[in-house]
């Protein structure tokens, strides 16, 4: 018997005779119903309450408005991210599975550029989940300047909503505005934990 198995045991033989806990209702809201625009909207003033840019443009301005964001920084982009997006900026670095990067090679580019998974308009929070065009986890926390694509029929209204278009067992990473704390004097600190400047592009379809 493995050590694991011999845990869940004990605890099933301490809870045999537990009274059934009672049923919590799951009254909360699962949709919303925000127009499209409306969702734009919404997650634009949430955006710009954590300090992140916001653009809102036609997929065919995209590559237009990463380049000004990137003004001629290096950049690394994750595998798989389409290439028309980033191609009027000069200088895409792929960090892909097959060759990643190093963290020492992460720390040395100024910037990246990913996709995303999902967008909760009502927190101003995204989702990548490590799918082609977003990376792994290291790759969109050490470059100090993120911009991240987000697709205008990716954002949901409310959490449930957009949780239930992710798969689960994906790496989450989820991000609310530029990385920022507090210190013991509440003094705003941004940086520390992931990238200090965040820029949302919401393309519209």
């Amino acid at each position: 018997m493995s050590a694991r198995t011999d845990i869940l045991e004990r605890l099933r033989s301490a809870l045999h005779d537990a009274p059934e806990a009672p049923k919590i209702p799951r009254n909360y809201r699962h949709t919303s119903d925000l127009t499209r625009e409306e969702l734009i909207e919404l997650f634009s003033d949430r955006l710009l309450d954590y300090k992140a840019g916001v653009s809102v443009v036609d997929e065919a301005s995209v590559p237009a408005r990463v380049a000004e964001l990137l003004a001629g920084a290096s950049y690394v982009v994750p595998a798989g991210l389409d290439e028309r997006w980033t191609a009027q900026a000069p200088g895409r670095v792929v960090d892909s599975p097959e060759e990643p990067l190093s963290v020492e090679e992460l720390d040395g580019v100024e910037a990246v550029v990913t996709g995303s998974a999902a967008a909760v308009a009502e927190t101003g929070t995204i989702i990548l989940d490590g799918s082609p065009g977003q990376g792994r986890r290291t790759c969109s926390l050490i470059p100090d300047h993120h911009v991240c694509l987000v697709k205008a029929e990716d954002i949901a209204g409310v959490l449930p909503e957009a949780v239930r278009r992710l798969d689960v067992t994906h790496p989450l990473t989820w991000i609310s505005g530029p990385s920022a704390t507090s210190d013991i004097e509440l003094q705003r600190v941004e940086g520390v934990h992931g990238p200090r400047k965040l820029d949302v592009i919401i393309i519209r379809g």
